[in-house]
């Protein structure tokens, strides 16, 4: 009996122990994990402090602005005025008198072109230049050649002087030079001119105003 007791015992102890040495398996750790570890590279960039700026550029061409060139006339080549924008007439004599009608006209030869103005600085048509050139002289004469001959007489060739119209109805009218010439703004195309002769039966008119 006391040996049986002793054996059972023995059991029941060693029990106890396997109990006390066993360990549930969610108690034990799982195995660690092989962890490979790697350092990231970090690239550090540094910003300058001083931006510089750049001449604006395409396809590899810098962009400039290209400075003003001052016109320069061809060796040998003069200045080309224009005639008729700064016109220096000079005033015509004090009193009036044929001679000095025509050394008043005279000023306008080869200047002022003709057209359909009365002034130096744009152009003269026939009578528009001998209205101009009568105004110099305080004598007011309206515009058309026929107009201007009406406030004349009619006088012949051999009487008339320097001062005088020479004129063809609903045509023409010029200033008479007094020695078979005239004074006058002829045609599209060309200058207040001279003429030396004088073309078909014009009328002589000298003025009563």
């Amino acid at each position: 009996m006391t040996s049986y007791a002793a054996k059972l015992g023995a059991l029941v102890a060693a029990g106890a122990l396997i109990a006390t040495v066993a360990i549930p398996a969610y108690a034990v750790a799982a195995p660690p994990a092989t962890v490979t570890s790697r350092t990231a590279a970090v690239q550090t960039l540094s910003l300058a402090t001083t931006v510089t700026l750049e001449t604006p550029s395409r396809d590899g061409y810098s962009v400039t602005k290209p400075r003003p060139v001052a016109a320069v006339a061809a060796a040998g080549e003069a200045p080309v005025a224009n005639r008729f924008s700064a016109v220096t007439v000079n005033p015509p004599a004090p009193s009036y008198s044929g001679a000095a009608v025509l050394e008043y006209a005279a000023q306008f030869v080869g200047v002022v072109p003709y057209g359909t103005g009365n002034s130096p600085d744009t152009s003269f048509s026939c009578d528009g230049f001998t209205q101009y050139v009568f105004a110099g002289f305080g004598i007011s004469l309206p515009r058309t050649a026929d107009s201007q001959a009406r406030l004349g007489i009619s006088i012949s060739k051999a009487d008339a002087v320097a001062g005088d119209f020479v004129y063809w109805p609903g045509q023409h009218i010029g200033i008479y030079d007094g020695a078979g010439g005239m004074y006058n703004s002829p045609r599209p195309g060309r200058y207040v001119e001279h003429v030396g002769s004088l073309w078909g039966s014009p009328l002589f008119i000298r003025l009563t105003v």
